[in-house]
């Protein structure tokens, strides 16, 4: 499908819909410069955080909600506002205490970033911490860029790189790392550089996550998102997070609940009544690597307790589900649990156990892959370091199969496995890891074999991956 070029006010676009609709792409609209910064939350009241049970103190949770809806006409983004006072009621309601800036230039945003993220800092070392920004953004050379109130999306590269918070730079590089706690950095805002054709898949970058943290897009990369034209609607990805945060089981993770999201935005999409929203459907993504399994319950003794199941039966078959590291039967067990226990308060994290599952048998079977069941059961050694990654990867965790082939690679506590790097590297990219993508590419090109330097190259290009200039200086 081609899309109109990013760099005008696209009506088409919203005549297709059928609806007030507008993308993230420059679209009609009326801007409001309003402004506001407060922890109170400067979009409108919330309810109060529900209390911690008597057995324990809540878990510390903060949040740093950012939302630009004042730019230049035409790209205004009304649903901005809304989408901040509503994710902020129910976090509160989910224990986080939230911090809202609404409307604001890239230096007010980080100083605020700089306050949160000291409150970050004193807080315990497994304190959840979330950032979320809604509003526009973009590429630049590479550069995931977050635009600051009142900067014209169509503006010049030096204007656009002065206006912007740069994701990598201003957000995840300014929080601190939290291995042994949970941060979660959440992006529902266009992914398209307004000014390249949409079909050069000129969009936000791809990204990996630092340890202890996970990162949301609220599409895919290079990809449009489309967000009501109107102040009373939530864009579609802040809707379903909205959604699920309010309906989804204490018991779940985190990690568990934004993939019920991704769902969630594709089912809605998908299935809309409109033609061109289901055309233009939005697909999250999601970089991942987190160690500690932290659940939604507010109930702080909940974190390292066991789930209360209905059953021995319930119990021992989760446990089966939780040791498997093999798609094919992590699928069988997800069926089995789900058509037994549908009313568990784990049934959220079985579907997303089976979906990921299908995504990874799915990458099994492609031709360009090279991996075989015997990488899924690895030697039995004493603190071998793919176990806890290989779960993950058998579950479609396209950055965990990353990390398994460095480990091989480099020989981290295993025995170095150039076979390994490059299978576990090939599945990586089967499942979306652009990034593995390309350095698998520079790795065969450094083997002098162009053919498959070509194929991964042009497969990371296809997922919408930009390498830095500086890494980017051999590409052909």
């Amino acid at each position: 499908m081609k899309h109109p070029k990013p760099d005008a006010p696209d009506t088409t676009r919203r005549n297709l819909l059928g609806l007030p609709l507008v993308g993230c792409l420059p679209l009609g609209g009326v801007s409001s410069l309003a402004s506001g910064y407060t922890d109170d939350g400067a979009t409108g009241p919330a309810p109060r955080a529900t209390p911690a049970k008597a057995d324990g103190p809540a878990p510390v949770r903060l949040a740093l909600l950012i939302g630009n809806r004042a730019y230049p006409p035409p790209f205004d983004l009304p649903p901005v506002h809304k989408n901040v006072r509503d994710l902020r009621a129910v976090l509160e309601k989910r224990g986080f205490k939230v911090t809202s800036v609404v409307d604001q230039d890239p230096g007010n945003l980080r100083r605020a970033i700089t306050q949160f993220a000291q409150q970050c800092q004193n807080a315990p070392a497994d304190a959840s911490v979330m950032f979320y920004y809604t509003g526009h953004g973009m590429q630049v050379e590479a550069e995931n860029l977050l635009l600051g109130a009142g900067v014209n999306p169509s503006a010049n590269e030096p204007v656009l790189l002065n206006g912007s918070l740069h994701f990598k730079r201003d957000v995840i590089d300014v929080l601190p790392k939290r291995p042994n706690g949970l941060t979660m950095t959440v992006i529902d805002a266009c992914r398209t550089n307004l000014r390249a054709a949409l079909q050069a898949g000129d969009g936000f970058n791809q990204v990996e996550a630092p340890v202890g943290c996970l990162i949301a897009f609220s599409t895919g990369a290079g990809k449009p998102a489309i967000s009501p034209s109107v102040e009373t609607a939530n864009t579609f990805y802040t809707a379903s997070l909205v959604k699920v945060l309010n309906t989804a089981s204490d018991d779940i993770t985190f990690s568990d609940m934004f993939r019920l999201v991704k769902t969630d935005v594709q089912n809605t999409m998908l299935n809309h009544p409109i033609a061109g929203i289901r055309q233009m459907a939005q697909f999250p993504f999601i970089a991942e690597n987190v160690r500690t399994k932290i659940r939604l319950s507010l109930l702080a003794s909940a974190q390292g307790a066991p789930v209360k199941f209905s059953s021995q039966d319930e119990s021992a078959l989760w446990q089966q589900i939780e040791a498997s590291g093999w798609p094919v039967d992590l699928i069988k067990l997800s069926d089995d649990y789900l058509k037994r226990f549908p009313n568990s308060t784990l049934a959220g994290s079985a579907q997303v156990a089976r979906e990921g599952a299908d995504d990874a048998a799915k990458a099994m079977r492609r031709n360009d892959v090279r991996l075989f069941k015997s990488a899924f059961f690895p030697k039995a050694e004493t603190g071998n370091p793919v176990w806890a990654e290989i779960r993950k990867a058998a579950r479609g965790d396209k950055d965990a199969a990353a990390r398994i082939a460095r480990i091989y690679l480099r020989g981290e506590g295993v025995d170095r496995d150039t076979n390994r790097y490059e299978g576990w590297m090939q599945y990586a990219a089967a499942l979306g890891n652009g990034i593995a993508s390309y350095e698998l590419a520079v790795y065969y090109r450094n083997l002098d074999q162009p053919v498959m330097a070509a194929q991964f190259e042009t497969r990371a290009r296809e997922l919408a991956y930009t390498p830095p200039p500086t890494l980017d200086h051999n590409r052909k």
